[in-house]
């Protein structure tokens, strides 16, 4: 479909959906990031109807080829939907097609927020010790928000049933999914093995977001303005999330900053606590930990295969594939420090 037709069809699905009288797509522009989905953001005039007037939005679409674990379209926004409903810092979802004749793939349109979310220029900003510690406090806060919601929820009925054994449905899933691929890895072989050997029940289920990182966030001001990127989100222990945001590898090297390259880890910790009631149990965040270097690794080698396999020909997912031999080097050094009893795995 050529760039026109793109827009034509897209302001038609806009006017349709919002029972205006007109739509106008000022401009549409591809967004950096977004490694497995494609996302641009609008510029949208709006005549009569509830929308009327001005607009800044994002549309959000496949990618042309898929990660395992990533929800469809309609899923992903099903997820935005509860989350903004429950008061969660999420974009205001607006509309989804699901029929991929449309403009090519399915999508959603969704509320563009302000800020920034370049992980590297959030860990090297110039910020203040208290600058830091509060945007941490926030983004502890925002997670326990998110962990507020609880199953059953009627509108999320397609993501697995939850279970309290997480931890070792993690395990069997990421074992599943490495035995997919073409080469032995067996020091991420040797990690499943440790997780499952030392499985922790949750204490109870939660959503968990699953991708709650640097990067997946945005920051207008120094201020904490949204949460991003929910396709990943499933029902889950919470410690999976806590420990994804403090793990080494996203720091993106500002590896002296524990929790998520911008502040020690007390002020996330105090912020969840705060806004949960739940105290925070560092020897769980450790063995999560470990969880999520192995879990990185192995999507870090799907996204490789994704080139590799003639998918989809990308430099970046090449490269992702390269960091693997880093992240076991984690997976032993965290294993070891666990079993020497540090809790906090730096």
């Amino acid at each position: 479909m050529s760039a026109a037709g793109w827009r034509a069809a897209i302001a038609q699905f806009v006017t349709e959906q919002s029972a205006a009288r007109a739509v106008d797509i000022a401009d549409i522009r591809q967004l950096g990031g977004g490694a497995i989905q494609e996302n641009y953001a609008l510029d949208v005039r709006v005549r009569g109807g509830a929308f009327d007037g001005r607009h800044a939005w994002v549309l959000r679409a496949d990618a042309p080829s898929r990660v395992a674990a990533s929800h469809s379209r309609a899923e992903e926004f099903a997820l935005l939907q509860v989350a903004h409903d429950a008061g969660v810092l999420a974009p205001q979802p607006l509309w989804q097609c699901a029929d991929p004749g449309l403009i090519g793939q399915p999508f959603y349109l969704m509320q563009r927020l302000t800020g920034t979310a370049a992980a590297r220029d959030l860990v090297r900003g110039a910020w203040t010790e208290d600058q830091r510690n509060s945007l941490a406090q926030r983004l502890g806060q925002e997670l326990a928000r998110i962990h507020g919601i609880r199953p059953p929820q009627p509108r999320l009925s397609y993501l697995p049933k939850p279970g309290i054994a997480s931890a070792r449905s993690r395990v069997q899933q990421y074992r599943l999914w490495l035995d997919c691929l073409p080469d032995a890895h067996p020091v991420l072989e040797w990690g499943l093995r440790w997780l499952d050997v030392n499985a922790l029940e949750a204490d109870t289920v939660v959503l968990c977001h699953s991708d709650y990182r640097t990067g997946n966030y945005l920051v207008n001001d120094g201020e904490l303005s949204g949460i991003l990127d929910w396709e990943f989100a499933n029902w889950g222990d919470r410690y999976e999330d806590l420990a994804w945001f403090c793990a080494r590898c996203w720091r993106f090297g500002a590896w002296q900053f524990e929790a998520g390259g911008i502040a020690d880890r007390e002020p996330f910790y105090a912020g969840y606590t705060s806004e949960s009631g739940q105290q925070v149990d560092t020897e769980r965040v450790a063995y999560w930990e470990v969880m999520a270097a192995v879990r990185w690794s192995v999507i870090a080698l799907q996204q490789a295969q994704r080139h590799c396999s003639g998918q989809e020909e990308s430099l970046e997912l090449a490269l992702t594939g390269r960091i693997v031999p880093e992240m076991e080097l984690d997976i032993l050094q965290t294993i070891e420090r666990i079993e020497a009893g540090e809790r906090n795995c730096a």
